[in-house]
């Protein structure tokens, strides 16, 4: 009787010490877990974070050139109007020459090296958009309508 409970407090121990093992093993392999999950967790807020400075970006990109495609507009009537007023006889040479500077600048500012955006122009330059035929005559403004 006390043979068999020494082997049964052998097997016990011996069990008790597999269990130990296991337990050990499962806390390690759930410390790598979590470590792994915590890795994944601070790329995913790197790239949340990320995408929000890169849409915040494009956001502002899309609000200055709107700015300057409105600003163009506004250059494009005014250099209108003048040469309309010329056209009735008026002399405003160096208003529509400043006129047309300021366009071409807001112009540039508009446009972002792809020009995707202009619904009003087939993206090339022609010589009515200055108000010159191709030939280089003048036209009156309603000529080219």
């Amino acid at each position: 009787m006390k043979e068999k409970s020494l082997v049964q407090a052998r097997r016990i121990e011996e069990f008790e010490a597999r269990l130990a093992s296991e337990l050990a093993k499962a806390e390690s392999d759930a410390e790598k877990a979590k470590s792994y999950a915590d890795a994944l967790v601070a790329v995913y807020w790197e790239d949340a974070e990320a995408a929000q400075v890169q849409a915040s970006e494009a956001t502002e990109t899309a609000n200055t050139r709107a700015h300057w495609v409105a600003e163009l507009a506004k250059c494009r009537s005014r250099r209108e109007t003048l040469e309309e007023i010329q056209a009735r006889g008026f002399d405003l040479t160096e208003e529509i020459k400043r006129a047309k500077e300021l366009e071409a600048n807001a112009e540039a500012l508009a446009s972002n090296d792809d020009d995707d955006d202009d619904d009003d122009n087939d993206g090339s330059k022609s010589g009515s958009e200055s108000g010159e035929e191709p030939d280089g005559d003048e036209t009156a403004p309603g000529d080219n309508q």
